[in-house]
């Protein structure tokens, strides 16, 4: 390994053809991708390769969303782009690209042995989704989809031989005159008399992020604890965000955190709360009208998971007393529910030992009723064993977790789970604001207020794909830099020269997990102007403290490794608070998955609208663009014109 200079300090270099920071998915199969079109100078950076959504996440049967490839219902690219176009605040043209790339990324993924299942003639049967207007898209191979998808996307990388930097966290992207020059990573690794803090530096003409979504910017979270996002470290290099207002939210257990989306709530479980004084209530029953029109809400919330305030009549304050007030009316008056019952301090829980009170078969709505019948589950007598008869790979989930649902309720919050914004690319996925910048998977602004679920899994794979088809194309070649500009070296230098009381990586992550909590009751599903606004000062402040006092012993890799964290959560926070209260100002209404109280949703100026946003410096107001949403382009059809080009 060659050494470079940066600053006083002397660190790795790895001179590269493309840099790719993430191991899940997306950067998995970029990088197969990339050496498969002969691209074989680039490594894999990642701070652990057992982290991550892509591992980690899941639900009763986690949905891949793809063209429809079975039976005689009618589909086609256009068809399938213009569901993900509809859902609104989408470029078109991205939607295109998402549809066109569907069905190459998905059987990709079959002849890597992902095991999507077949019926006997070899068609790959579908169901419905959320958002999916009916056009049962959707695909599983069980409640690890995304996970078995890294696990053979990873084998991939391991046999093309690709350089993998496990342990590294990548906390500043390098530039220059607006494009790309690198990454500086820290590593315990590297870590010297020469190099106190265990910088490595990358050098490449391409960056591929793919780091997932600003996880740890909530408390209330369905991502895995070890998923915290990378967010900041790219707005301080300059890369536009967009759509950052746009985020899924729904009920999700909280130990482990999992999405009880699906089969979970079809099988209609019994929702509880308990106070400090132990005693339960099931509090659903006091909302709903009837015990059909309850266990009708609870069922579509499998279909319908994601808290959609057009799924709900609404919630209102009363600033006297403090009660929270619910109209019943729709599958999220569920969401709200829960919401109400954790704001009076009490714990709630899904019941799948018991059903809840009043159940009977007869009482169900058809269309429930229906489903269970042909599903196999509507004569076991328990929510459990209905669960086991139609998903019971979802029931063996939780025991595989120390959880039996036969005897143990699951204490649930409405949990951050999608972000639906992040960067604004073009149709190659390459940064519209930063050269050379490619951003693919979650962190990736290609989806708009709503979006199919499981279309995100798509996204991962076609993204990889026309990411690497441009690098690709561009014939990149290692590259040996000087001694780079770092922006975050001085702040390192200066967290770690001493002064004021040294904090331990324990007490930075406290830190990071109250700012967590702040964001969760301001700024999550329910979003307050208010509170936005207190919570945007509280943040800011943070920001000025870190600069101002924040220290570590020097030595102390470990907080270190947590510092980089912080601050980059830190921006990350700063930069979505700050998108909020400008859709706020410009009139935005409900509308995706969180609701702002007196401003119901309806019709939305903002449908056709795309809000993007820059961070110049941390101590500039951030600038703000709006722009049309692009419609889907007429592309080109003429086979030879095509075929000629």
């Amino acid at each position: 390994m060659e050494y470079i200079k940066l600053g006083s300090y002397t660190v790795p270099h790895v001179p590269l053809a493309a840099a790719l920071v993430g191991s899940g998915a997306a950067g998995l199969a970029c990088a197969d991708r990339l050496h498969r079109l002969g691209v074989r100078d680039i490594a894999l950076i990642t701070e652990g390769m057992n982290m991550g959504t892509s591992r980690n996440t899941g639900s009763d049967k986690q949905t891949y969303y793809k063209l429809s490839l079975t039976g005689d219902r009618e589909d086609s690219v256009y068809e399938l782009a213009s569901t993900l176009f509809s859902g609104g605040a989408m470029h078109g043209d991205l939607a295109l690209a998402e549809a066109a790339g569907s069905a190459r990324a998905f059987f990709n993924l079959v002849e890597l042995g992902v095991p999507f299942p077949t019926n006997d003639y070899g068609e790959y049967v579908a169901y419905r989704t959320d958002h999916d207007g009916g056009r049962r898209r959707a695909t599983s191979c069980g409640p690890l989809t995304s996970r078995i998808m890294t696990d053979r996307l990873e084998e991939a990388v391991r046999r093309d031989g690709i350089r993998i930097f496990d342990g590294c966290r990548a906390v500043e992207i390098l530039t220059s005159c607006g494009k790309v020059t690198g990454v500086l990573g820290i590593c315990r690794d590297y870590v010297g008399a020469d190099n106190p803090f265990g910088l490595i530096l990358f050098s490449a003409p391409a960056v591929v992020w793919a780091t997932g979504g600003p996880a740890a910017v909530y408390a209330a979270s369905v991502y895995p604890e070890s998923q915290t996002g990378s967010h900041g470290a790219a707005f301080l290099a300059g890369a536009e965000g967009c759509n950052l207002t746009e985020w899924q939210y729904g009920i999700a257990s909280v130990s482990p955190r999992w999405n009880l989306s699906g089969s979970f709530q079809q099988v209609i479980p019994r929702y509880f709360s308990v106070g400090e004084d132990g005693k339960e209530r099931e509090f659903l029953q006091e909302i709903f009208a009837s015990p059909t029109e309850l266990f009708g809400a609870v069922f579509l919330k499998g279909y319908e998971w994601p808290f959609d305030p057009a799924k709900c009549e609404g919630i209102s304050f009363d600033a006297e007393s403090g009660r929270i007030n619910i109209t019943p009316g729709g599958s999220s008056t569920v969401d709200l529910a829960v919401y109400a019952e954790r704001m009076r301090g009490r714990r709630v829980f899904l019941d799948f030992t018991r059903n809840p009170e009043g159940y009977s078969p007869e009482l169900l709505p058809d269309d429930a009723r229906e489903y269970l019948a042909a599903s196999g589950a509507l004569d076991p007598a328990t929510p459990y064993e209905r669960l086991c008869a139609m998903n019971r790979r979802a029931a063996e989930f939780y025991k595989s977790h120390g959880v039996d649902l036969s005897k143990t309720p699951l204490e649930i919050d409405v949990c951050a789970q999608h972000n639906n914004g992040g960067f604004a690319v073009d149709i190659w996925y390459e940064s519209t604001s930063l050269s050379g910048f490619f951003v693919i998977g979650e962190a990736a602004g290609v989806f708009g207020v709503k979006r199919p679920g499981g279309s995100a899994l798509n996204s991962t794979q076609v993204g990889a794909l026309r990411a690497a088809q441009r690098i690709a194309s561009r014939a990149p070649a290692p590259q040996s830099s000087a001694s780079p500009a770092s922006r975050v070296l001085p702040l390192l230098e200066k967290a770690a020269s001493g002064g004021y009381s040294p904090l331990s990586a324990a007490e930075i992550r406290a830190r990071r997990q109250r700012g967590g909590m702040l964001m969760s009751r301001s700024a999550a599903f329910i979003r307050d102007p208010d509170a936005i606004n207190s919570a945007i000062a509280a943040v800011r402040a943070e920001i000025d403290c870190f600069e101002r006092e924040i220290r570590i012993n020097r030595g102390d890799f470990d907080a270190l490794f947590e510092l980089a964290i912080y601050f980059d959560t830190l921006v990350t926070r700063y930069v979505y608070l700050c998108a909020m209260r400008e859709y706020e100002r410009r009139g935005g209404v409900s509308r995706g998955s969180y609701l702002i109280p007196g401003r119901p949703a309806g019709s939305d100026p903002l449908k056709s609208k795309i809000c993007a946003v820059k961070l110049t410096d941390l101590h500039s107001p951030l600038v703000f663009r709006w722009e049309d949403a692009r419609p889907i382009p007429n592309s080109e059809q003429w086979f030879e014109k095509v075929y000629n080009k």
